[in-house]
């Protein structure tokens, strides 16, 4: 009998294997389809975490000339990555389909909402709020919507708004020599009276008059310019003809007239509007950072380890400052040993190796080699850090350090990661996660070089071997043509260019180099 049973469930798992997406999507219910994809909702079986999966017909997308297009639409996923931004996770392919697997939004459409009626203005405050944060991250890292609309907007569980649908987005790279885009796009009721013209426009200054409508439609119910003739209806919006309702507030009215002004050049900005005084009610910037490739809010971390973090910080305040550092301590002793570099690690270290470009967004970024334990790398940052009022994350040999100040591109965040290279020597990886370019060059001039140099002043201080010098030294040349061997002299401070010159000599054995790469590529922003 156990025989028998063993046959027929069998056949059955090999059947489910079979049934299973790319061997780990279980495909559900058809969720909507356009013209060239399907989407279904699915479950990552080893995760259990419920997607949504667009499924594109390559065939089609050949015809239809859009390859260029589909791969656009993926780089701008990538690189916009917000709380209220629809997530891509991955993209993968075979020879027929495109398998674009996103985050699943249970609660459906805005439009569906707004349908039933107009909305009471807190509630469409705070849609809008989301609205203009998510727009204003894109439009900070150069991209453009062009196709905002109820439509596009989805609502997750939580009730908080996602943009998707980047179909017809653009990118400043696209922008003509006018420094203008040309390209008429969007949707009828909500485009702007320049695109009507066809004259090139400002994608910044539509997505801001998409906007206008969209905070007129939750408002009021129905459309500001509306027409069962098109053309009546582009003359509307050309004019720039509507009426606001008897309800709306004064400073409602001033807001929308800001936002629907048929001049692009007067059009309110979208620092304008988050100094607006009716939208500032209330509002609160969202606090996120990028862990593990997964997208991560301060606000929900921080309600998680309430009851944990209240105890521990009693505990603690009963502790001396003796007391305290010994705590300290004992949790950076515990780190589990930092992750072992290659010699495939080492050979990408070298910018004619890198392939990260192939793959990836250029970013920003440096690398240390240190002599120093892992316990004293993570105090060091954390030093740094406590300096500039930085936010510190710790988890394991990684180090996330957050600015507090909000820039154009977000706050400053930083992420650190300690790998071993010898038992006596550490890498130290900095990249930037977000933020501006220049307050990241001028936090690592001003802050973290410098500081990790002082480390290595203090680790000689405390050595054995007071004979060895200051070993600072660029890294920038880690993979030499050549095939030199490592000088003996302890006097490393001129040439470390042939550290991985030759498999068969070791790397030196001090554990006070520290060294440098910064602009070396990295991740995304």
């Amino acid at each position: 009998m156990a025989d028998n049973k063993t046959s027929k469930t069998t056949p059955k798992t090999k059947k489910e294997a079979q049934g299973l997406l790319l061997g780990r999507y279980e495909v559900g219910k058809f969720l909507g389809h356009g013209t060239f994809a399907k989407v279904y909702h699915a479950r990552n079986i080893k995760t259990n975490e419920g997607v949504a999966i667009k499924i594109i017909d390559k065939e089609k997308i050949l015809k239809g000339g859009l390859i260029a297009h589909i791969k656009r639409e993926i780089s701008i996923l990538r690189r916009v990555r917000h709380p209220n931004i629809v997530q891509l996770f991955e993209v993968m392919a075979t020879k027929s389909k495109i398998y674009f697997v996103m985050e699943y939004v249970k609660g459906g459409e805005l439009f569906n909402k707004v349908a039933k009626g107009r909305l009471k203005e807190e509630v469409a405050r705070k849609y809008f709020q989301q609205l203009i944060s998510a727009v204003g991250f894109c439009h900070a890292r150069g991209v453009y919507h062009r196709d905002l609309k109820p439509e596009n907007l989805l609502l997750d569980e939580d009730g908080d708004l996602k943009v998707s649908d980047f179909g017809l987005s653009t990118v400043s790279d696209q922008i003509q020599q006018d420094g203008l885009f040309h390209t008429f796009c969007g949707t009828p009721a909500y485009v702007a009276p320049e695109v009507l013209g066809r004259k090139g426009y400002d994608a910044a200054k539509v997505d801001i008059w998409s906007c206008g409508i969209i905070l007129f439609v939750l408002m009021a119910g129905y459309l500001p310019f509306h027409d069962q003739n098109i053309m009546s209806m582009y003359k509307k919006i050309y004019k720039g003809e509507f009426r606001c309702p008897r309800w709306f507030s004064n400073e409602l009215v001033k807001l929308l007239s800001r936002l629907l002004d048929i001049n692009p050049e007067t059009r309110i900005t979208i620092p304008e509007i988050m100094n607006n005084r009716w939208f500032k009610k209330g509002f609160k910037h969202i606090k996120f950072y990028i862990e593990d490739d997964k997208l991560c809010s301060v606000h929900d971390e921080i309600n998680s380890s309430n009851d944990v973090g209240s105890e521990s910080e009693s505990d603690q305040s009963l502790l001396s400052e003796s007391e305290l550092e010994i705590e300290s301590r004992r949790r950076l002793s515990s780190l589990p040993r930092p992750a072992s570099l290659n010699a495939f690690d080492i050979i990408s270290f070298s910018p004619g190796f890198d392939l990260s470009g192939l793959f990836e967004e250029g970013g920003d970024g440096a690398r240390f080699v240190s002599g120093a334990p892992v316990p004293k790398i993570i105090s060091k940052l954390e030093e740094i850090a406590k300096v500039v009022s930085f936010t510190v994350r710790k988890k394991d040999c990684r180090v996330s350090l957050e600015g507090t100040r909000e820039g154009v591109k977000g706050p400053l965040t930083i992420a650190a990661e300690i790998f071993e290279l010898t038992p006596s020597l550490r890498v130290v990886e900095v990249k930037k996660k977000g933020g501006d370019k220049g307050e990241y060059d001028d936090f690592c001039n001003r802050e973290l070089r410098p500081g990790l140099q002082n480390l290595n002043g203090e680790e000689l201080a405390t050595s054995s071997l007071p004979h060895t010098p200051n070993l600072v030294s660029d890294t920038s040349h880690l993979v030499s043509g050549t095939s030199h061997s490592l000088p003996d002299s302890p006097n490393l401070a001129s040439d470390t260019s042939h550290l991985v010159s030759d498999t068969s000599h070791s790397l030196p054995d001090s554990p006070n180099l520290i060294a440098d790469t910064l602009h070396l590529p990295s991740d995304t922003e």
